[in-house]
């Protein structure tokens, strides 16, 4: 069995911040395979199934993250090579898509959590949203909506990473990672 874990903020305030990627993609599988809700309230998140794949948006908010993902994978016996984790991160250019298994958190809260609660041989699916210029907004920019130009692009971003997420089920990470990894979009703002 396989866990899909898209990671955000709980709440229509943070619906279309940077920093919810993670659920947006999930929300895209979930729309599109139509899977089973599970309600147990010591899973701290919305859960669904599909065949053998489970997909959790944990509502702890992102600092406490594994907390809802330790309940899960505890609950159904889950081993970490079978964890995808989807996130946002500011080391890559907006739009750009990649993977890879186990390393640092990058100073990601949700995935510093996840590490605590179980490890970090987990894969990810590391979406691009780019960085501010001023290091000291970076709380500011992961909690802000994405710019108008950026919403362009981040349907076809965003269904992608879905695709791909759905194939590391049935493929290898290698595999995944050469079909779908993807650079950044270049947008008008950004050539100058």
């Amino acid at each position: 069995m396989f866990l899909i874990v898209g990671l955000g903020n709980p709440g229509p305030k943070y619906a279309n911040n940077r920093h919810n990627i993670g659920f947006m993609v999930v929300d895209e599988l979930i729309g599109s395979l139509m899977p089973n809700a599970i309600n147990k309230k010591e899973f701290k998140g919305e859960l669904y199934k599909y065949k053998n794949t489970l997909f959790l948006k944990p509502l702890t908010f992102m600092n406490l993250s594994g907390e809802s993902v330790k309940a899960v994978k505890n609950f159904y016996k889950i081993d970490n090579d079978k964890i995808v984790v989807i996130h946002d991160d500011l080391d890559l250019s907006f739009g750009a898509i990649r993977f890879k298994r186990g390393g640092g958190n990058g100073g990601h809260n949700g995935l510093k959590s996840i590490d605590n609660c179980i490890g970090n041989d987990y894969i990810r699916v590391r979406i691009g949203i780019g960085r501010p210029a001023d290091k000291s907004k970076v709380t500011t920019y992961v909690l802000s909506d994405f710019r108008e130009e950026e919403k362009k692009y981040l349907n076809d971003i965003i269904k992608k990473a879905a695709e791909a997420v759905f194939e590391l089920t049935k493929k290898s990470l290698d595999e995944v990672r050469s079909r779908f990894s993807q650079k950044g979009v270049l947008l008008k703002e950004d050539r100058c």
